[in-house]
């Protein structure tokens, strides 16, 4: 007897974070993204939890793009049983390459320090998965190119449209038993200096949308006229500006708007460190795929000329016995680990330094906390005084804002039957669902984590 196809949000569903989807029909189980929990603590422990469905009874994973709260739990998924395809596009394949590996590191290390310190409730704490697990499921990852459908298993059938966003990032769309389910991913902007414009949204029964930014508006303003007076007062004062981001996507393009203002010279010829081995890698795939963002050869050399690139742990160390001025370039984005700590541990006392944080900064995240004013942080066991000026920019956003989704939906030739708001904070999320109700006279919810529904009857 055959089972109705049914759609279940393991994640991602009232957060900003760990984005899973579960489509299942007649005995088959497809996972759309298999991310991590980030930000609050309740959030992150589900993380340990056992996943909702066995692992070894998904039979594939959908990716739409290599960024962590999309990917980063696919090396915990495949230790535990999942045996099945990860499929991607070429470009999100080669990130997860770096991406996955480099977390796992990050994993034992922190497990690592938290025994040696003493400060975790666990005897032995455990890292979520290692290095080692990271590279073995690099194995079950297949590539589709974008725009091509391809089978998924009997009955369903997906193909990949571009994001923008991200390299390689993809809006995912899929027929399952009759009915056409499109998830958005994360939608990039219609004007990014980086990336290219999304696909527009066509139509579909079933939408599932995120919601990142669903309660606000970019303000419109040039990145390099926000970046730049900002690096000519600290510099100015003699200070370091350490600039927290994403080593993938947000790296690429602050290192971008800083070579332009320098061509120009629009900004004193400070020393640029690049601090972030996945981002120097991450640089080179960007020089492979040329074909998904605006820039061009030579200014993608450019990104390097201007920059020292530090690989070792011991450059990293020696940059923080320097003075300033100088601008540093490191990870992680929300400051929830890496190398960027240990420049805050050295120059965040400072109030002649500057913190940039320069992207979204999900609840529960150091860099949420600095964002709200925060005048200290907790790491490495301890609490760490900050006087340096914070800086919120605003203009480096890889995230469609509320107008921007909208405008996305409004391509679409008719109504889905119901769209899902998720990968947003509970307000960001209903507030978007609000306007889609106004404006677009579309049905829009918000579900609740682990809801499942009938596709054949969405309500």
């Amino acid at each position: 007897m055959n089972s109705p196809a049914s759609l279940q949000f393991l994640g991602a569903a009232g957060t900003v974070t760990g984005s899973r989807y579960l489509l299942e029909t007649n005995g088959r189980r497809v996972l759309i993204d298999c991310g991590l929990f980030q930000g609050y603590k309740q959030l992150r422990d589900r993380n340990r939890a056992a996943f909702p469905v066995p692992p070894e009874t998904i039979d594939t994973v959908l990716l739409t793009h290599a960024h962590l709260d999309h990917s980063g739990y696919i090396p915990a998924l495949v230790r535990n049983g999942f045996r099945g395809k990860v499929i991607c596009t070429p470009a999100t394949a080669e990130l997860c390459s770096l991406l996955l590996p480099d977390s796992g590191h990050l994993q034992e290390e922190e497990a690592r320090f938290a025994k040696k310190r003493g400060y975790s409730k666990h005897a032995d704490p455990q890292p979520l998965y290692t290095l080692e697990d990271a590279k073995a499921s690099l194995e079950h990852i297949a590539t589709q190119d974008f725009d091509k459908e391809f089978e998924v298993g009997r009955g369903i059938r997906a193909r990949f449209l571009h994001a923008g966003h991200l390299l390689g990032a993809a809006q995912i769309r899929v027929d399952i038993a009759g009915t056409t389910v499109h998830f958005s991913g994360d939608i990039g902007r219609a004007q990014d200096p980086l990336m290219r414009p999304p696909l527009p949204l066509a139509e579909a029964d079933i939408l599932v949308c995120e919601s990142t930014y669903g309660n606000r508006k970019h303000r419109r303003i040039d990145a390099e006229a926000e970046l730049a007076p900002v690096i000519r007062r600290v510099a100015g004062r003699g200070g370091v500006i350490v600039i927290p981001a994403f080593a993938v996507g947000r790296a690429q393009g602050i290192m971008l708007q800083i070579a332009r203002l320098r061509q120009r010279d629009e900004i004193p010829a400070v020393p640029v460190f690049l601090n972030s081995p996945m981002a120097i890698n991450a640089t080179d795939i960007y020089h492979r795929f040329h074909d998904e963002h605006h820039v061009s050869v030579e200014e993608c050399r450019a990104m390097y000329s201007i920059a020292t690139l530090v690989r070792s742990v011991e450059e990293s160390k020696a940059l923080n016995l320097r003075r300033g001025p100088m601008i540093i370039v490191s990870a992680s984005g929300m400051l929830t680990g890496g190398r960027v700590l240990h420049h805050l541990q050295a120059f965040g006392s400072d109030a002649r330094n500057a913190i940039l944080l320069s992207g979204f900064q999900a609840g529960g995240t150091r860099g949420a906390a600095l964002a709200a004013g925060a005048d200290h942080l907790r790491m490495f066991g301890q609490d760490v005084p900050i006087r340096a000026e914070v800086v919120q920019l605003e203009s480096f956003s890889g995230h469609a804002d509320a107008d921007e989704i909208l405008d996305w939906m409004r391509n679409a030739r008719r109504a889905p039957a119901m769209t899902y708001l998720t990968h947003g904070e509970l307000d960001s999320a209903d507030t978007l669902r609000g306007r889609i109700n106004r404006e677009l006279k579309w049905q829009a919810r918000v579900p609740e984590h682990l809801e499942r529904i009938d596709l054949e009857q969405p309500a």
